[in-house]
């Protein structure tokens, strides 16, 4: 892998680069061999000398056991270090390591003490910082603003290990450790990229500034991470300051008062001109320009079209320059065959809770053309599907034999969504040149080729493995996507379900639907009768858990009445409900903070306040009695008092009177609700019986009265 500006050396370099790799491979299976195969308790009961070795260096004894005296880049990491692939901090650990790098990680340093970073020493080329897997406002509050029980991604999953708005805090510590060092400090991870513009800030609830201005470091890498900072790394190994790296992909700098007034602006897509955002003064005091420029961003992520984006900030500007390329299959390859242990790091005493999900399982893809509204996996991870080749992923599955607590279950093998594996525009020339935001929305585009032979073969080659019991899809399933392919349902239901599995039709009144540009709720009934038949074909009891969102723009209180309807009418009772958190930059919440739809400019409603986005949330769980209170006053509110009755088309029995709830009832409601907490496989525990017929005629019954 060679960087997109790299000269007549890329070859040499990428062949020392695979060198690098292949020698890392077989130094991990040589150690794997002197283990006898097996390691045991993560990999804690490895011999001194090689635990303290197996790892990016955390401490000075591990530097020194591998014979280093400094290292070349330090990685500052707002999770715990878990050296596993779906752990972002590892992933371009490791990528950098491979590539010739001196590469330590410090995880979770004490924020209120900047002497903690200075324990690898001062790095020779550059600090890089990422703030997690998660925003680390998100990671900490809910929907409500209220604190998380837990953080997953936390040792025991406490939720003090982290600051808040932890990128800057990072950033000003590293200031302080290394500034009079002159060492850069390059922003990394999801919190960077998607703060990265003038963005709305739901738990302050304003507009905030590009991230790079506040956290005052020289450079922020967006999107996945590996080809810009792998470039950034070369360059200044080679001398170049860091100031001088201006035209890396995927990049964003500050330009300076003077720098940037006379720069031209662009009037068309590729006339070679930057396109000049709202600035951040307008998008704070105007809810239109901010959603002018929501669309103008969402344009501009296509890495073959996309146009250098400036947006000042004062007498200062943002500089973007366009996304970075995405990786073909043999670097997905080649990445993914880096020698990671799998593990948390041996210093910890207590289990990671989010390593623990993903321990057993394998990603054989990244990206999503879904483009969601409410989701920001495409402006992160980008719209074209960057697959794994199937070999690459049998190697994983033979690593996985070699762990202590593999029991013969792999966990999940999908990515951001299960089933768009080797998907991909019919030809790329017609990739390059979309502007669609969307390849299923309003429908799926013609020029998307859908086929799933490829993660059909796939699956079953990964079922075939020596010492490989079960296969389970964790992934969502696109079922707009399923319903293409028959034989992907069979095997879905026959080889990969256990006994319910996650889908995401969010709502049914095709209106909201429409915001959240998901398929219609016919597509889900197409989708859930193939399933119903495949399961019952295999011989077995199987549930659909689908997943709702309360509270998303475009839902009113009559929507979630007509959501609640459908849900009743089928006897569902949904636990899996997602209360919609308005995460940076997504299109949702530039509709949630400007009431207006960024592409067309139309008003849109939102549930703002706090009382009504719980009525919507209550309407969903009409079936549960701490729901009952709030639910009533939905139902009040919305002039649906017909619909407060113990009747079987009614959803919430009367607070007091015929029909009330007596203490008795209330109680025994209430433990079969507590019962069920864990059970999502029994009806009535939010899913659907697989056995249980729908049919598409029978779409989301509407109200008598709207």
């Amino acid at each position: 892998m060679s960087p997109p500006t790299a000269s007549r050396e890329a070859r040499a370099q990428k062949a020392e680069y695979v060198g690098a790799v292949s020698e890392l491979v077989q130094l991990r299976d040589k150690k794997a061999q002197r283990r006898g195969g097996r390691e045991s308790n993560g990999g804690r009961d490895r011999a001194d000398g090689d635990r303290l070795t197996a790892f990016l260096p955390t401490t000075r004894e591990e530097l020194d056991a591998r014979g280093w005296d400094a290292i070349d880049i330090l990685i500052i990491n707002g999770d715990a270090y878990v050296d596993h692939p779906a752990f972002g901090g590892a992933l371009i650990g490791r990528f950098l390591e491979a590539r010739g790098f001196r590469v330590g990680m410090i995880a979770q340093p004490d924020w209120n003490d900047a002497s903690s970073l200075l324990r690898l020493g001062v790095p020779r080329l550059m600090v890089g910082i990422t703030a997690g897997n998660m925003d680390s406002m998100l990671n900490k509050l809910t929907a409500q603003k209220k604190v998380r029980s837990d953080d997953q991604y936390s040792p025991a999953g406490r939720t003090n290990s982290r600051p808040n708005r932890a990128s800057i805090v990072y950033s000003n510590l590293a200031r302080a450790a290394f500034g009079k060092h002159g060492v850069p400090i390059v922003l990394g991870g999801i919190e960077a990229s998607l703060r990265r513009i003038a963005h709305y800030d739901y738990w302050s609830d304003q507009v905030r500034r590009g991230l790079l201005l506040d956290a005052k470091a020289d450079m922020l890498i967006f999107g996945m991470g590996e080809r810009p900072v792998w470039e950034v790394a070369e360059r200044l190994r080679a001398g170049e300051t860091i100031d001088a790296i201006r035209d890396v992909r995927g990049t964003c700098f500050v330009m300076g008062k003077g720098t940037w007034e006379d720069l031209p602006k662009s009037t068309k897509v590729r006339d070679g001109k930057p396109l000049w955002l709202p600035s951040y003064e307008e998008v704070s005091t105007d809810t239109r320009a901010f959603s002018r420029m929501s669309g103008y961003f969402q344009k501009e992520t296509n890495p073959g079209n996309g146009r250098v984006l400036l947006q000042p900030h004062g007498d200062q500007a943002l500089y973007f320059n366009p996304p970075a390329e995405p990786l073909d299959t043999e670097l997905m390859d080649e990445l993914y065959d880096l020698p990671f242990q799998r593990a948390a790091h041996f210093s910890y005493t207590e289990k990671i809770p989010a390593f623990e999900t993903v321990k057993h399982s394998i990603v054989t893809m990244r990206g999503c053309f879904g483009g969601c509204s409410f989701c920001s996996i495409t402006e992160h991870e980008g719209r074209v599907i960057q697959s794994r080749s199937a070999e690459s992923v049998l190697r994983e599955v033979r690593t996985l034999r070699r762990m202590g607590d593999y029991r013969g279950v792999i966990s999940d093998v999908g990515g951001p969504t299960a089933n768009m594996y080797q998907m991909k525009c019919k030809e790329e020339t017609i990739e390059r040149a979309c502007r669609r935001l969307s390849c299923l929305h309003p429908k799926v585009c013609e020029n998307l080729v859908t086929d799933h032979e490829p993660l059909v073969q796939l699956l079953r080659k990964v079922r075939e493995e020596p010492g490989v019991k079960k296969v389970f899809i964790a992934s969502g399933v696109r079922y707009d996507l399923a319903e293409r392919s028959p034989e992907f349902v069979r095997d879905l239901a026959e080889h990969h379900t256990g006994g319910q599995l996650s889908v995401a039709p969010e709502h049914v009144d095709d209106d909201v639907l429409d915001k959240m540009k998901k398929p219609g709720a016919a597509s889900y009934e197409r989708f859930a009768d193939m399933f119903a038949c495949a399961t019952e074909d295999a011989g077995k009891d199987q549930h659909l858990v689908p997943y709702y969102i309360s509270g998303h723009p475009g839902s009113t209180l009559d929507s979630m009445i007509t959501l609640a309807l459908y849900l009743k009418q089928r006897g569902l009772r949904p636990r899996q409900v997602q209360d919609f958190i308005p995460t940076p930059m997504s299109m949702a919440t530039s509709m949630y903070y400007t009431g207006l739809d960024p592409q067309t400019q139309e008003p849109v409603y939102t549930a703002k306040n706090m009382r009504e986005k719980r009525m919507q949330k209550a309407l969903l769980q009409y079936w549960d009695v701490s729901q009952h209170d709030l639910a009533r006053e939905a139902l009040i509110m919305a002039k649906r008092g017909d619909l407060i009755g113990s009747r079987d088309h009614q959803l919430v029995p009367p607070a007091t009177g015929r029909g009330a709830l007596s203490i008795h009832e209330r109680r025994k409601l209430e433990a079969a609700r507590d019962g069920a907490q864990g059970r999502l496989g029994k009806r009535g525990a939010g899913t659907r019986s697989a056995s249980t017929r729908s049919s598409s005629a029978r779409s989301a019954s509407k109200p008598k009265a709207r």
